[in-house]
């Protein structure tokens, strides 16, 4: 805080008086520019703590989805996934999808999460996306596939998609071949370019 905000520097010669209509209109503008760059300035400090005071997205708060299907060769294969906001509030994502897989009956089978680039797109980071109700975020997933019932692939039948920070998963079928249950995930985005 300015200590001198309120001082009045009364050395010297007697200030010029400017006729009183003038010298109002001077300080009215003052004031409200001053005002305004008050403002200004708490809204700026405001915007990080309104991020941070911003509630995590919970899994029950979010509707999770398939985008795009990506394929390519050397046995690569990918999806965008989406996880929608349906809460009827505004919150928040940071990070990355946990992933698992299920067998048909809803068994957990082994699986392993890489965070990162994938084959189909490089990595957009971590961000704390802020969802008001009705938005999404995206990321892209890849895995390898040899052929059916190759040595150490894994059969799923649903995948888990588990949202950043949260406990519960959101499940959606996925009958894949997945080679030692490796997946790769990029973090959660707006939006994430995809390799064609």
């Amino acid at each position: 805080m300015n200590d001198h905000r309120n001082t009045i520097d009364r050395t010297g010669t007697a200030p010029h008086r400017a006729p009183r209509g003038i010298g109002r209109a001077v300080l009215a503008v003052a004031a409200v520019t001053g005002l305004g760059l008050a403002w200004a300035g708490t809204a700026e400090a405001a915007s990080p703590s309104a991020a941070r005071s911003t509630p995590t997205c919970s899994a029950a708060a979010l509707k999770a989805g398939f985008g795009r299907q990506l394929s390519g060769g050397m046995n690569h294969q990918g999806v965008v996934i989406t996880l929608r906001n349906l809460s009827g509030r505004t919150c928040a994502l940071r990070g990355y999808p946990g992933l698992g897989l299920e067998n048909s009956a809803h068994h957990a089978l082994t699986a392993h999460t890489h965070w990162g680039n994938t084959w189909y797109a490089k990595d957009p980071g971590r961000k704390t996306l802020v969802l008001k109700d009705g938005q999404g975020a995206e990321a892209v997933i890849a895995w390898t596939h040899a052929n059916t019932g190759t040595s150490g692939a894994v059969h799923a039948s649903y995948l888990e998609i588990t949202p950043p920070a949260s406990t519960q998963h959101k499940t959606l079928a996925f009958p894949q071949w997945v080679d030692h249950g490796d997946l790769s995930v990029t973090a959660l985005a707006t939006h994430v370019d995809v390799t064609p």
